[in-house]
């Protein structure tokens, strides 16, 4: 901690926190709930007490957000610190900004300022829709001339932010835009002309940016956070030493940890855009009459990538001595033992990572020069068109300094620290082979980086417990020491409102055929008990040989994960239940979380099989070798709780809320007949079990 403790919970702040409490109780017309309650108390002694680091699941209907908004909030404004509530999915990020802490302002007495905060890439970049409407090829070049359908959505966009009807922000666009047009107009920190922007005072992500500064509590999310720790933090978001923390949907913080340090290379590409850095070199020196900066960083640039596509053939020759295993359709993959780069392979990335590291320092002291030419500290010939080269110049900076982390780790690979693997597939009809590295204990980078620098931090969900405990969290996220704990129970009376079934079956989910053909025989009388379901597979082998053995009557009433957005299977599915006909979604991992639908919307969720991970997943495969190189079980220890977990949060797809009532159905006998079975049913909430 970056500070000395505070005085602890006084009783001034109590008060505070009680009344705030009753008020917004008392105005809603609600009554206390004693989870709630508890949770508000927990989080109070845990954010001022010790490390002022407290980890708290609260079950489904605790009412979570208000709790830790009610605690947080009087303490932050105590400790004159800032609150950062920080969550998975932008739903929630939405819920949390645009009606629970609307909400508490108006009903708690409480005076604090809020507003959401984003990544740059959910808003608009004026400079660049402008370059979409009015492309030129000198201008625009990090992208191709744009397509006529993507033309009229820019025009729309043009009008509706000029209209001042929409408000540049990706999530407030109704209709949404496709992933294709939208990147080409948006930005990243690198592309940035920031204040020398023309459209510096209308930017979207600069009005955002200055609401953040001035806010109490600021609505991220996880991925926001860390970006922010990675580049040293305080730079989007507050301060962390003057910060507390409160991270909902904290389950989902190793993994996106995981995600914000991976790097990754593939050689074709690097290949590729090495030669676009010195075509762009090469035009800027003709653009500006090559002034002195321009010419010495073409030199060293000649200097310093001279020999990198011989080194990057290198490593694709190497590469390609290595036994691989089909990965899908498409790819095969290379994992590397215990995390450990061939001494060949290591040797050659070495230098390639030095080489990155001198072509990216080149590119940003030639985006440096650019800054000063834009603000006349440089005299170069054309300098009005300095600004126009910044964002290109700034990208290319961006992917040298990703595959500079990507080789320096392949050449300093000797410690177990991370999984790395190979990926060899096509792109555009041409072998292309990608180098990738997952740091394998994320825990490590947010002790570092966050819970050792923060002022405090509080890390709840409604699933955090595997198997009973919080040790499996707790070593994931880094979270060691005097780390108070805390389970909240759910209000909802499981045993009365729903069953966990598991009917008899013959064959096991190894037995993959038979078993695949048990469920499509079951599956037709499961689902004409409710009106509504969520069926839930683990592997799409499974999911598409069970649609497609359905009934033709069952069949229509069914939506396909794949067939249709998320968001429009879920639309289409709360309309067919409001008009009284049946309907039943289909979907993988993705569906088993963060899917609300409530009362009528799903009476049943039926799963195929316990939801053990893949065991081809190249990350769980180095954490289990890693576990089992220090004596250690990796079935007890990663594959049955995140199993565990995994099956309580399909489960609470059912009950939503108290009204909420409806059975679970699990086709996989194993978890009467396994040992491991006795543990996952406890973990369960106490359902009624037909068993």
């Amino acid at each position: 901690m970056p500070d000395a403790p505070a005085t602890g919970l006084t009783d001034e702040l109590k008060a505070t926190i009680q009344n705030a409490y009753s008020t917004w109780l008392g105005r809603r017309g609600f009554n206390a709930r004693r989870g709630q309650r508890q949770m508000i108390a927990d989080i109070a002694r845990g954010l001022t007490e010790n490390d002022r680091l407290c980890v708290v699941e609260a079950g489904t209907g605790t009412g979570k957000t208000a709790a830790y908004c009610l605690a947080a909030i009087p303490i932050a404004k105590a400790r004159d610190k800032r609150v950062v509530i920080s969550t998975a999915t932008v739903a929630l990020q939405e819920q949390v900004a645009l009606r629970d802490l609307p909400d508490l302002k108006s009903h708690a007495d409480l005076d604090f300022s809020f507003t959401i905060a984003k990544g740059r890439s959910r808003y608009v970049c004026l400079q660049r829709l402008d370059d979409r409407l009015t492309y030129d090829p000198e201008r625009d070049r990090l992208f191709g001339p744009p397509e006529a359908e993507h033309l009229k959505i820019y025009r729309r966009l043009e009008t509706a932010f000029d209209t001042g009807t929409w408000d540049g922000d990706l999530d407030n666009w109704a209709d949404g835009v496709p992933a294709k047009a939208w990147m080409p107009v948006t930005n990243d920190r690198a592309g940035c002309q920031g204040r020398r922007c023309r459209y510096y005072h209308q930017c979207p992500v600069f009005r955002a940016r200055a609401d953040v500064a001035d806010a109490d509590v600021v609505v991220a999310n996880h991925d926001l956070v860390l970006t922010d720790l990675r580049i040293g933090g305080g730079v989007v978001l507050p301060n962390p030493a003057e910060t507390i923390f409160i991270l909902d949907e904290a389950h989902h913080l190793p993994d996106k940890t995981r995600d914000q340090f991976t790097a990754h290379a593939a050689l074709r590409g690097c290949a590729d855009w090495l030669k676009q850095v010195a075509s762009s070199i090469e035009t800027m020196a003709r653009r500006f009459e090559a002034p002195r900066e321009v010419h010495r960083a073409r030199e060293r640039l000649a200097e310093e990538a001279g020999g990198v596509e011989d080194l990057l053939a290198a490593v694709g020759t190497i590469v390609g001595e290595l036994p691989f295993e089909p990965r899908d359709a498409d790819t095969e993959t290379h994992r590397f033992p215990l995390g450990e780069v061939p001494e060949p392979l290591a040797e050659t990335a070495e230098p390639l990572g030095r080489s990155f590291g001198g072509v990216a320092a080149i590119l940003d002291e030639l985006s440096n020069d650019l800054d000063d030419v834009g603000e006349g500290n440089l005299d170069w010939p054309n300098a009005e068109q300095a600004e126009s080269w910044r964002p290109t110049i700034g990208q290319l900076a961006g992917r040298a300094a990703g595959a500079e982390a990507l080789f320096s780790d392949y050449g300093h690979s000797s410690s177990a620290s991370a999984a790395r693997w190979v990926t060899r597939g096509l792109a555009d009809r041409r072998e292309e082979i990608e180098l990738t590295s997952v740091p394998l204990m994320p825990g490590e980078i947010l002790k570092d980086r966050l819970w050792s620098g923060c002022h405090a931090a509080l890390a709840t969900s409604a699933t955090l417990c595997a198997l009973g405990t919080f040790d499996r969290f707790r070593e994931s996220a880094g979270l060691a020491g005097s780390v108070r704990e805390s389970r909240i129970a759910s209000p909802f009376d499981f045993a009365r409102v729903a069953t966990f079934s598991v009917p008899r079956m013959r064959a096991e989910p190894s037995q993959a055929q038979d078993h695949t053909e048990e469920i499509a025989s079951l599956l037709p009388d499961l689902l004409r008990l409710e009106q509504s379901a969520l069926v839930l597979f683990n592997s799409w082998w499974q999911f598409n040989a069970v649609v497609e053995s359905l009934p033709d009557d069952l069949r229509s009433s069914c939506r396909l994960q794949g067939e249709a957005s998320k968001q429009r299977l879920l639309r289409d599915h709360t309309e067919a239940i409001d008009q009284g006909q049946p309907s039943y979604l289909f979907g993988l991992a993705s569906f088993a979380e963060g899917v609300d639908l409530p009362g009528d919307y799903c009476r049943h969720v039926v799963m195929a099989r316990i939801p053990f991970a893949v065991p081809d997943d190249p990350v769980d495969q180095a954490v289990a070798e890693w576990l089992e190189n220090q004596g250690r079980n990796p079935f007890m220890e990663l594959s049955l709780p995140d199993a565990s977990l995994r099956l309580v949060q399909a489960c609470g797809r059912l009950i939503r809320n108290e009204n909420d009532q409806g059975r679970i159905t699990l086709l996989d006998r194993r978890i009467r007949t396994r040992r491991y079975g006795e543990s996952l049913l406890a973990a369960l909430p106490p359902y009624r079990l037909e068993i």
